[in-house]
């Protein structure tokens, strides 16, 4: 049930009946280059999760290529299982960097877009129309992605 409808003065509100039906967890690899996202719906997220969403990259991804991947330092991410299938994965390179880096700003700008224009003022009768909502928003996205663009000058960076 939607809350009552904003206007000046007030703040968006849940009615007494809100019922939560469950969540999901997106994991979404984001290729800086052409700014598509490869994202996928997972029930949890540990590190089992994670190497099913490593293994669809995989799948997705050009062969011939290197990939690297930015990740902060979420447990999950270095679990010894995790560190296994990396080195079965000689052309996947693992950067562990901040949580608050300006690379993994530019992941967290898709979920606040996707956030901002598809799940905050939502109604979603189960944990599955809310992951088809979301797959929509993705598959949307990639039909037009924009390329990430790195504005910082590297020397100021470097300087700093």
């Amino acid at each position: 049930q939607p809350g009552l409808p904003l206007k000046k003065g007030r703040a968006g509100t849940m009615t007494h009946d809100y019922k939560r039906h469950g969540t999901t967890t997106l994991f979404a690899a984001l290729n800086i280059l052409d700014g598509s996202v490869i994202g996928r719906n997972m029930q949890r997220h540990r590190h089992q999760e994670f190497i099913r969403f490593l293994n669809a990259i995989e799948a997705e991804l050009p062969k011939d290529k290197a990939v690297h991947v930015i990740l902060d330092n979420y447990a999950t991410h270095k679990q010894p299982k995790v560190r296994a299938w990396l080195a079965r994965h000689p052309r996947w390179t693992f950067h562990f960097v901040p949580t608050s880096c300006s690379w993994l700003n530019a992941v967290e700008g898709f979920f606040a877009k996707l956030t901002r224009r598809r799940l905050k003022y939502g109604v979603f009768q189960s944990v599955v129309d809310l992951q088809a909502t979301i797959n929509r928003f993705v598959k949307e996205h990639n039909q037009k992605p924009k390329p990430f663009i790195w504005r910082a000058d590297p020397d100021e960076i470097i300087a700093a």
